[in-house]
C-alpha cells in the first residue's frame, strides 16, 4: 500500500514541479514573470522549452508506470526510461543498469546502440568501472574521454565519445545507473540540462522500485494461493498434485486467447482456487463412492457461494472471487449457482471450468477410474456448446494437443 501512496504523490508533484521549477528558473535568470506581447503568443526562453520537454516526458512515464502497473516488465519499463532519458539529451546511444542483489552485480537490462557483447556480458561490481563507482558513490559522473580514463571498463573504438553515469536512487539508496552517451547532437551535460537528467532518473527509480515492490507482493500473493490450493487438495486424495497442471493449462489457455498479463494472473488464481469452497462441504460427501443422493448434491452446489465469500473480503482477489463463483455455470444457462448464459458467464470463469473438466475426466474418481485423452476430448466437444463456450474448447484443446500423452500405463492382462 505504501509504494501506491507514493507513487500516487508522485503524480501530484510532477504537476506542482512543473509550476515550481519555472518560478525558480526566472528568478535564478532575473526574468519578469512572463506576459503576452499585445499581438502575440508567450515566447519562453530555450529552458523552459525544455523545461516543457521534461515535464511531458516525465507525464507519460507516470502513465507507464501507474497505469500500466503489473502489465509491463521490468525490463521494458527500464527501455522506456531510456528512450525518454535520450530523446531529452538528444542522444541515441545509452543504458540502464539495475542491481541484481543475488548475483551482486550490476547489470544491463535496457540499452540502445550497444553491441551485442557488451550489453550481455558487462557485470559490474559496485565500485568497479565507471558506472559502478557512480552506483557505490551515490554522485554522477562525467567522462569526457573513455578511451583516457582508467575508471572506464571495456573501453574500445564505439567508447570514444563522452558519457555520463546518473545513479538511480530511492531514498538515497541507488538501485541502479543511467549511462548517457554525448552522439551527434546531443545535449551538453552541464548545467540546468544536467539537473534536468537527474530529475528524470529520480522518478524513474521511484517507480522501478515500486515495480520491485509490486513484483515481490504478486509473488508472495502467488505462494499464498498455492498454499491455499493445496490445502484444499489434501483433503481430496483425487485431487493431489493437480495444483501446477491446472496453474500451467491455465497461462497456456490466456496465452492462446491472448489475454493480457493481468488477467492471466487472475485466472492461474482462479484455476487453483476454484475448489476452495469445498472447504465447507462435509468430507464424507466428497469422498462418497457411489452417486449422490439430491439433498447431498445441492450440499456440493454450495461451494462456488463458500469459495467466494471465502475470497471476495481480499481486495487483491476481487476478481477471482468472481471466477470461483461462477465456474459450475453453464454456457446454455443450465449451471449454478445463478443459471448465467453464453457470455454473461465471466470469460475467466468460462475458461476454469473447461480446465476443471479437463483435469476431473483425465483424473481417477471415486465412482470412476480416468479416461484416456481421446475419450476426454469427446467428451469436452460433446459438452461444446452446452456446458462449454465452445472458442473456450477450440483453444483449450490445441494447446492440449501440443502437450504430451499422459495416458496411463494399460495393465497387464491375466493369464
Amino acid at each position: 500500500m505504501a509504494c501506491w501512496v507514493a507513487t500516487t504523490l508522485c503524480a501530484g508533484l510532477i504537476v506542482a514541479l512543473g509550476f515550481v521549477l519555472r518560478r525558480l528558473y526566472a528568478l535564478q535568470a532575473g526574468l519578469p514573470e512572463m506576459r503576452a506581447p499585445a499581438g502575440g503568443s508567450l515566447e519562453f526562453p530555450e529552458g523552459w522549452e525544455k523545461l516543457d520537454e521534461l515535464l511531458s516526458m516525465l507525464l507519460n512515464l507516470q502513465e507507464c508506470g501507474v497505469s500500466h502497473s503489473g502489465a509491463v516488465s521490468r525490463e521494458d519499463f527500464a527501455m522506456t526510461v531510456l528512450d525518454i532519458s535520450c530523446r531529452l539529451m538528444k542522444s541515441t546511444r545509452g543504458s540502464i543498469m539495475l542491481w541484481d542483489a543475488p548475483a551482486g552485480c550490476l547489470k544491463i537490462v535496457a540499452a540502445k546502440s550497444l553491441s551485442p557483447d557488451k550489453s550481455q556480458k558487462l557485470f559490474l561490481k559496485t565500485g568497479e568501472g565507471v558506472a559502478g563507482k557512480a552506483f557505490a558513490s551515490g554522485q554522477p559522473i562525467f567522462v569526457a574521454n573513455p578511451e583516457t580514463d582508467p575508471r572506464y571498463v571495456q573501453p574500445g573504438s564505439a567508447d570514444a565519445e563522452p558519457f555520463i553515469s546518473i545513479p538511480l536512487l530511492v531514498k538515497s539508496k541507488p538501485v541502479g545507473v543511467l549511462n548517457i552517451h554525448a552522439t551527434g547532437e546531443t545535449e551538453s551535460f552541464a548545467g540546468y540540462k544536467a539537473k534536468f537528467l537527474n530529475i528524470l532518473a529520480g522518478e524513474a527509480a521511484v517507480m522501478l522500485h515500486n515495480q520491485d515492490l509490486l513484483d515481490d507482493l504478486q509473488a508472495f500473493c502467488l505462494e499464498m494461493v498455492q498454499a491455499l490450493a493445496r490445502t484444499v487438495d489434501s483433503r481430496d486424495a483425487y485431487a493431489r498434485e493437480r495444483c501446477e497442471r491446472a496453474r500451467s493449462k491455465a497461462r497456456r489457455l490466456a496465452a492462446e486467447l491472448k489475454l493480457p498479463d493481468q488477467m492471466t494472473r487472475y485466472i492461474e488464481y482462479a484455476a487453483l482456487l476454484h475448489d476452495i469452497g469445498k472447504i465447507g462441504i462435509d468430507q464424507s460427501i466428497l469422498l462418497k463412492p457411489g452417486k449422490l443422493t439430491p439433498e447431498e448434491y445441492e450440499v456440493v452446489k454450495r461451494h462456488p457461494v463458500i469459495g467466494h465469500q471465502i475470497l471476495a473480503p481480499v481486495r487483491h482477489l476481487g476478481p477471482v472471487a468472481q471466477m470461483v463463483l461462477y465456474h459450475q455455470e453453464w454456457y446454455d444457462g443450465r449451471g449454478y449457482p445463478e443459471g448465467l448464459q453464453g457470455e454473461n458467464i465471466p470469460l475467466g470463469a468460462r475458461m476454469v471450468a473447461v480446465i476443471d473438466a479437463w483435469d476431473a475426466l483425465r483424473s481417477d474418481r471415486p465412482y470412476r477410474k480416468a479416461l484416456t485423452r481421446a475419450a476426454a476430448v469427446a467428451e469436452l466437444r460433446r459438452c461444446a456448446g452446452t456446458q462449454f463456450d465452445p472458442k473456450i474448447i477450440d483453444a483449450f484443446l490445441k494447446i492440449e494437443a501440443e502437450e504430451p500423452p499422459r495416458d496411463p500405463a494399460p495393465e497387464p492382462r491375466q493369464s
